[in-house]
């Protein structure tokens, strides 16, 4: 399926930047070119026009045309993500699990990190039980360490992988079959958890936040909802707020 079939110049004409579009909406004007349109090619066409970043996603099944090229923020998940979320899927098919990276956070730094780890968020109570899991497995894998656990063997294993509980109704999304983070998510988080996310502080923490504001759409309702959860609405706000005076 090529990108002319998502009348983007047409798009564009039809809809005003901001405006809500619902789904029907998209519906209605994809079948002015053809009425036996299916809805797996409108969800289809929706996914590419979000990826381009020529929608931005406002509400469940509410979308807006974008000012300017800002895009959706999808990330990459390579094979490794993928293989560890299917292990833990597969042996553990009822828990709620969102794994990512932290070399993501690269592309918004000045200053580039050397050594990455692994994320990995479960229900609080069968952490335990995934720790063993991939220890058996002879992951480097550590269960929700401590600030000495992190600086005396997390920053010097190989392909650690952190496990940690993942707060209830955290905003996460699926990538090529992969529960993960949303970028909401991860800006959140690396300001909750200071010690676990130090390289991320500081100065780098608002040129993080800044750089992520100027390239990517960022559903501020949601970041703040999980901001709250986690009992730092007001500060991450503030954060929210320096950021937009620099743009």
């Amino acid at each position: 399926m090529s990108y002319t079939s998502l009348h983007i110049d047409k798009l564009k004409e039809g809809f005003i930047p901001g405006q809500k579009i619902t789904i029907q909406d998209i519906v209605d004007f994809y079948e002015q070119f053809n009425e036996r349109i299916k809805r797996s090619t409108i969800d289809w066409r929706i996914y590419k026009l979000t990826q381009k970043g020529i929608l931005h996603r406002l509400s469940r099944g509410v979308y807006a045309l974008s000012e300017g090229e800002i895009q959706e923020y999808v990330p990459e998940t390579d094979k490794s993500l993928k293989k560890l979320f299917r292990k833990i899927n597969d042996q553990f098919p009822f828990v709620n699990t969102c794994v990512w990276s932290t070399k993501w956070l690269n592309e918004f730094m000045l200053h580039q990190p050397g050594r990455f780890y692994t994320i990995l968020e479960v229900d609080r109570d069968v952490m335990e039980s995934v720790f063993y899991a991939l220890n058996d497995q002879g992951k480097n894998v550590f269960l929700d360490p401590s600030t000495e656990i992190l600086n005396q063997y997390v920053a010097n294993a190989k392909e650690p992988v952190i496990i940690t509980h993942l707060t209830t109704e955290a905003p996460i999304q699926e990538v090529n079959q992969v529960s993960t983070t949303t970028l909401e998510k991860m800006l959140v988080d690396i300001y909750c958890d200071p010690d676990l996310y130090a390289t991320f502080q500081g100065a780098e923490l608002q040129r993080i936040y800044q750089t992520a504001f100027d390239k990517y759409h960022i559903n501020e309702p949601r970041m703040l909802r999980y901001a709250t959860r986690r009992t730092k609405k007001s500060e991450i706000q503030e954060l929210i707020n320096k950021s937009k005076q620099r743009q």
